[in-house]
């Protein structure tokens, strides 16, 4: 049959969904899941690895695929040092900052170490693409206000370079020629000023911009300062309370866009739609912010992730965004599509595969 597949790899906090692609085509996907018993048996998500590796091996056994009939494997990039964007061949000393979370624990750390032992196994070479890591900010962009704190990016890049791109060919232009306002709008937020493909500054998923579903946001700092010292916390409940257990879930008991739409348009629910709408606010504000970072000269602003798909949410942002550009609305996240397109890239030679080795700054 000769290397005809990609597979694409991607670790959650409690599965692995692997989808097989052959000519742009899903051939299978699946969701290996765990239960939380089994992953909290594990000190360490590294560990975890012949765990997941085993499901991953079994699920392609199943389903007939042999790993010589591999063409090359993608997985999704973790926490890695600050990067460029793009596509990267999984390298040892990538390995090695997957192992240790360089910039913190998160299952898609296993995404580049699941691909390099397959890769091994199936004698192809093994990559990652647009890991949230990815930096591309201007110099201004870093600055925080205090000098001992550097604003970092930590961003939706493998989802919002993926509807850039595909935007850009629906308007006919070169995504290395255009700029868009892109909100990532899932569990997380992440709203980014794209300039000729690289995302020159964002609100951070954790702790800027709108608050999401489970996370705050940006926050009064010194109101957050009093309730740090208060004693009514612990850091760990207080981190919890910030990612997890803020935004709407805080408010609301749920972090379920669909049910929070259906309260307000089925109930009449009042406190509902004062925080849905609150959150349309926030990110209709946050988008009109970063157009100024490109000073107003924007091919459009995108609308992508998990709330997209609600036409409340949508209309509400609109109200507030449509004076400023054209705006696209991408729904949902197709990662395991997106981890595909950027191996198809490298293994069509429409781009070279970057090596980490000489991308980042390992003094930083």
């Amino acid at each position: 049959m000769g290397k005809t597949y990609i597979l694409t790899i991607n670790p959650g906090s409690t599965s692995t969904k692997i989808s097989l692609f052959k000519d742009g085509e899903i051939v299978f996907s699946r969701n290996i899941n765990y239960s939380n018993e089994t992953i909290k048996s594990y000190e360490t998500i590294f560990s975890q690895k012949e765990m997941r590796l085993k499901g991953i091996l079994e699920s392609l056994k199943e389903n007939g695929i042999e790993l010589k009939d591999l063409a090359a494997v993608v997985g999704r990039g973790g926490l890695l040092r600050p990067m460029p964007g793009g596509t990267y061949e999984v390298t040892e000393k990538m390995i090695e900052d997957l192992k240790v979370g360089y910039q913190g624990e998160h299952a898609s750390n296993l995404g580049g170490v699941l691909a390099r032992e397959i890769g091994k196994l199936s004698g192809v070479k093994a990559f990652i693409a647009d890991p949230v890591s990815v930096d591309e900010y201007e110099d201004a962009a870093r600055i925080s206000g205090v000098s001992e704190l550097k604003r970092k990016s930590l961003v939706h890049a493998l989802n919002i370079k993926a509807v850039v791109r595909k935007i850009s060919k629906e308007i006919s232009k070169d995504y290395r020629k255009t700029s868009f306002v892109a909100a990532h709008l899932g569990g997380g937020t992440s709203i980014a000023a794209v300039k000729n493909g690289r995302i020159i500054d964002s609100d951070s998923a954790n702790d800027e911009g709108p608050f999401s579903p489970d996370r705050t946001g940006g926050l009064p700092v010194v109101e957050l300062i009093n309730m740090a010292f208060s004693g009514n916390y612990t850091y760990k409940e207080l981190k919890k309370k910030l990612v997890g257990e803020g935004g709407i879930i805080g408010y609301l008991g749920t972090n379920d866009g669909k049910e929070v739409e259906r309260r307000i348009t089925e109930e009449n629910d009042m406190k509902a739609k004062l925080i849905f709408d609150s959150m349309a606010y926030q990110i209709g504000k946050d988008i009109a912010a970063m157009s100024t970072v490109l000073k107003g000269r924007m091919d459009g602003i995108i609308l992508t992730g998990g709330l997209a798909y609600s036409d409340y949410l949508m209309n509400k942002v609109k109200d507030y965004i449509k004076f400023l550009a054209p705006i696209y609305i991408v729904p949902g996240e197709d990662e395991m599509l997106s981890l595909y397109q950027g191996a198809k890239r490298v293994l069509d030679g429409t781009e070279e595969a970057k090596i980490y080795e000489n991308e980042v700054d390992f003094n930083d």
